[in-house]
């Protein structure tokens, strides 16, 4: 796994300061109304952004905001009902993490959202960009619409024939997503799910047994996070971000584990 997908060892070391400044951040945002919301100079707060950098290693403020976003999220372990069960009877398909990374992917796509995370590099020392403002996704989202995995970036030995995910969003503001998954031996895998961006678990349908509930929550117009779960406890936490030129799509994978949470990114682009 490249070095800059690992989750930084170095969070507990942010002071209160740093840690409002990347809060406010990660919401949306800039520079500039931060120093205004917390009565103090544009300089201020870059000083304490760059501190934070050099404190954690992480070269960019957006980036280090949305990982810290990222961890708060997996620690506050959003509590999935055991009641949001897979009602489909399909048979078994292998669990856990001895699933290729073409099926784990999947998940990704399931109730495709989630705390985005799009680790795209800024120049270490450089202020941050603005972000998007933190509000409800418009009919046009960045998000809506129809990925396809980047098969290039697979391992041969674990790619699958063609991983999609579709995403729909409805008036009252809640997101359909649905995964498809070819494997090389002509098994065919799919799940479905519709849910709110409140954090409230929801069933999975479909063939997929090792997940069978979705928790969504949307920090940004162009970001979603998906805590994925089996009988009540945390499987994943998969955030979804969307590039500017909206064409491509990162998928970072927060696996559960009882210490910190190792990362892995996957690639998706736009195919309707």
């Amino acid at each position: 796994m490249p070095a800059s997908d690992q989750m930084p060892s170095d969070l507990a070391t942010l002071s209160a300061k740093e840690v409002e400044v990347l809060r406010l951040l990660a919401a949306g945002h800039t520079v500039k109304s931060i120093a205004v919301r917390l009565e103090r100079s544009e300089a201020s707060i870059n000083e304490r952004l760059r501190d934070a950098r050099r404190k954690t290693g992480v070269g960019s403020s957006r980036e280090l905001a949305r990982l810290l976003d990222a961890q708060e999220i997996w620690d506050k372990k959003i509590e999935l009902s055991g009641n949001a069960v897979n009602s489909d009877p399909s048979p078994q398909l292998p669990t856990g993490r001895q699933t290729t990374k073409g099926t784990a992917t999947m998940l990704i796509a399931l109730p495709i959202l989630a705390v985005g995370l799009a680790l795209a590099a800024d120049p270490p020392q450089s202020p941050p960009e603005p972000l998007p403002a933190k509000a409800a996704v418009a009919p046009a989202s960045p998000l809506a619409g129809r990925w396809a995995l980047d098969l290039e970036r697979i391992p041969a030995s674990e790619r699958p024939l063609g991983v999609t995910i579709a995403f729909t969003r409805s008036d009252d503001g809640r997101w359909t997503t649905e995964v498809d998954i070819a494997q090389p031996d002509g098994a065919r895998q799919h799940a479905a799910s519709t849910a709110a961006t409140d954090g409230t678990p929801v069933g999975i349908t479909g063939n997929m047994s090792f997940i069978d509930s979705v928790a969504l929550r949307q920090p940004a117009a162009d970001t979603l996070v998906m805590t994925l779960g089996k009988k009540g406890a945390p499987v994943s936490t998969r955030v979804y971000t969307v590039s500017k030129d909206r064409r491509s799509m990162t998928e970072t994978i927060i696996w559960a584990s009882g210490e910190l949470p190792k990362l892995e990114t996957t690639y998706f682009h736009r195919v309707g």
